[in-house]
């Protein structure tokens, strides 16, 4: 079964957005923990949280998606930055165990000169300072198209974040289709032997959500900038064999494509549809 949702606004409350997925036919859904561009976070209701779990059980959601603001860099050059990123996500998680067993997602940010095993040090330590036994949220390094001084364009340096995190076991990726393109690994027409090579440097054991995107820009370009489902250059059809293939089933899948809420509407019945007539030729 296909669990795709979309990203949605938060303004209206938790289960507020529950509600709009399911009118939207989506069983899973992403939303930005805070303001994206910025720091500020909104009070949790508890009450609101509480409905939204209870319309997540009842309506057998995959796991949702709450999405770190862009801004925060835990292995920027400058101490303050750093110190700052750490603060934010430890407060997002925190306030995230009014809703227990969900996924938090993050950029692992731009070493900005400093070199990428300087800037996987500096996340993995930022990443141990928050990270706790007792919480029940798994915190996703997202898989990045390797721009400018960006970690995480190729899955070792993943891998060599996770090999310094103490608290593996509360730990993840998010995959996104268009950055993994755009990076250079070839998901349209080697999707098996990308897998197979993100099980034997990351294991499948981590990958936990998928951002299911076009790609504006070729294959390799390093650019990471999303399309809209069969407007890219990965298309249609090489998507539809990442949402179905056997080794991603179950995972929640969160478009982030550039559309307004009846975009959305017809990119998760076109994946349901089409994901389903593969299944029935496989």
């Amino acid at each position: 079964m296909l669990h795709i949702g979309c990203h949605l606004s938060s303004t209206k409350g938790f289960a507020a957005m529950g509600r709009q997925a399911l009118k939207l036919q989506a069983d899973t859904f992403q939303y930005f923990s805070r303001n994206p561009r910025g720091s500020r976070a909104k009070a949790m209701d508890a009450a609101d949280a509480a409905a939204l779990m209870e319309l997540l059980r009842s309506n057998r959601f995959a796991p949702i998606v709450a999405h770190a603001p862009y801004t925060l860099n835990l292995c920027s050059n400058d101490p303050e930055k750093r110190a700052f990123a750490a603060e934010t996500i430890a407060d997002d998680l925190s306030r995230m165990e009014l809703l227990p067993g969900q996924l938090y997602n993050f950029h692992p940010g731009s070493h900005v000169g400093q070199g990428i095993d300087v800037g996987v040090e500096q996340i993995a330590d930022g990443l141990n300072a928050v990270l706790k036994p007792e919480q029940s949220t798994t915190v996703l390094l997202e898989t990045m198209a390797g721009k400018g001084s960006e970690v995480g364009g190729r899955f070792e340096e993943l891998r060599a974040i996770l090999d310094r995190v103490e608290l593996k076991d509360k730990m993840g990726v998010c995959l996104d289709t268009c950055h993994v393109s755009d990076g250079g690994y070839d998901i349209i027409h080697s999707l098996d032997d990308v897998l197979r090579q993100f099980d034997q440097v990351i294991g499948l054991r981590y990958l936990r959500a998928i951002h299911l995107n076009d790609s504006k820009n070729p294959p390799g370009s390093r650019k990471d900038r999303h399309a809209r489902i069969g407007e890219g250059s990965i298309g249609t059809e090489a998507l539809v064999r990442v949402a179905s293939h056997p080794l991603l089933r179950g995972l929640p899948f969160c478009l982030e494509t550039p559309n307004e809420l009846p975009g959305y509407a017809e990119e998760i019945a076109l994946m349901r549809k089409k994901t389903a007539e593969q299944e029935e030729r496989v």
